[in-house]
């Protein structure tokens, strides 16, 4: 069997969604992984193991295994590729492994012989009892844990039995690209941004409701949701919840206002786009959301958000590079979105603390952090296995 061991930096072998699946997970184990290769200045040894629910993926050359969650023979063989590696980094989500709450990731974790690190997309504040017992044997039974709030890490000390000395703050990454100037949509009308796949729980409605009182503003803005369904709610539900929104926006007259735009774009269209807006909304209806790549994203690109009191929205936009307000009163929203549509000055001040906070979490900076922890993570486990032999 081929290693992907090498001399010169410890192999890594990354378990997550990986592209082609469309889904955040799968994006910002993209991006991680050419990060770390930029930090390092190459890509070898760095291999996808990538999660899949039927049919094999269009990979590329970096995916060293597609594994087929619930399939115990692909589990077996996964567990063989993985040990091939220095150090396994899983990406955890409960929707993304097979078994009950994705408890199939414990299976992996149990199989290997090598070091392995896990970093938390989801720290639930209500977790059932079987969320409560994956998450908290995940980190016993890896060599560490990453979060990417306080927030989030608070919780895992607080709600779960786990040893909060093994938990270590890395924030989400952003592209450095997204910190170039602001494109000119050329219309002169302020554009407002929502993006990323479409679903409930994103609080769409919520946010599209909240122009209803910002129609007659001159000039009227836009608000353009950019995304397309997500692909499990697609394959469930079609397009039903999409279509929803688009009669809820005829409902109440916004058709001048509210803009769909259906693509999945790629990195570069969507720093593009992301860069030509004036302000973003995050809208999500979770209350328990510790991690928002989108949030991170517009920080990156300077942006003023208005965003739900979502903990990640909460603690990063506490440094006054946005406004949080409740999820459920979309007039507080429209009451937000109303002071900086009418206050440039308001706007350019968030905007200003959001690029004072960005210029700290563009990938290259988030890369060098994890690239650490895995270096002395391998460095250690060197000295046990020295420490035993002799």
């Amino acid at each position: 069997m081929k290693s992907y061991s090498r001399k010169s930096h410890p192999s890594i072998g990354f378990v997550s969604t990986y592209p082609p699946t469309e889904c955040g997970l799968a994006t910002f184990t993209l991006a991680l992984r050419d990060a770390i290769g930029g930090v390092r200045g190459t890509t070898d040894g760095l291999g996808i193991v990538s999660l899949i629910d039927d049919h094999p993926g269009k990979s590329g050359p970096e995916v060293a295994h597609e594994h087929f969650n619930g399939d115990r023979v692909s589990l077996e063989r996964t567990t063989e590729v993985l040990n091939t590696f220095d150090v396994v980094l899983f990406e955890h989500e409960y929707g993304i492994y097979g078994g009950p709450d994705g408890a199939e990731i414990l299976d992996m974790v149990w199989g290997l012989d090598v070091p392995s690190l896990v970093t938390l997309h989801t720290v639930p504040t209500e977790p059932t009892l079987n969320q409560q017992i994956i998450l908290e044997r995940l980190v016993a039974e890896t060599d560490g844990t990453i979060v990417m709030t306080n927030a989030a890490a608070r919780r895992m000390a607080h709600q779960f039995d786990v040893d909060a000395e093994k938990i270590q703050v890395i924030p989400h990454g952003a592209n450095p690209a997204l910190a170039g100037p602001r494109s000119d949509s050329g219309t002169g009308r302020p554009i407002v941004l929502t993006w990323g796949l479409i679903g409930p729980g994103k609080g769409l409605e919520r946010s599209i409701k909240s122009f209803v009182g910002l129609k007659d503003l001159q000039p009227a803005p836009r608000y353009v949701i950019l995304g397309r369904t997500h692909p499990k709610v697609h394959a469930a539900h079609g397009d039903a919840y999409l279509d929803g929104l688009k009669s809820l926006v005829d409902e109440l007259g916004l058709g001048g206002v509210v803009e769909f735009d259906g693509r999945y774009m790629d990195t570069d269209a969507l720093i593009e786009t992301i860069r030509g807006v004036d302000i973003v909304v995050v809208p999500y209806d979770s209350k328990e959301q510790a991690t928002s790549g989108v949030l991170v994203e517009a920080i990156a690109a300077g942006k003023p958000v208005v965003a739900t009191a979502f903990p990640h929205a909460v603690e990063i936009l506490a440094t006054g590079a946005g406004i949080v307000v409740p999820h459920d009163d979309p007039d507080k929203m429209t009451a937000a979105l109303h002071s900086l549509l009418t206050d440039p000055r308001a706007a350019n001040q968030m905007a200003d603390v959001a690029e004072s906070i960005g210029s700290r979490l563009f990938w290259p900076a988030i890369a060098a952090r994890y690239e650490s922890m895995i270096t002395e993570l391998v460095a250690d486990a060197s000295a046990q296995r020295i420490a035993r032999v002799s």
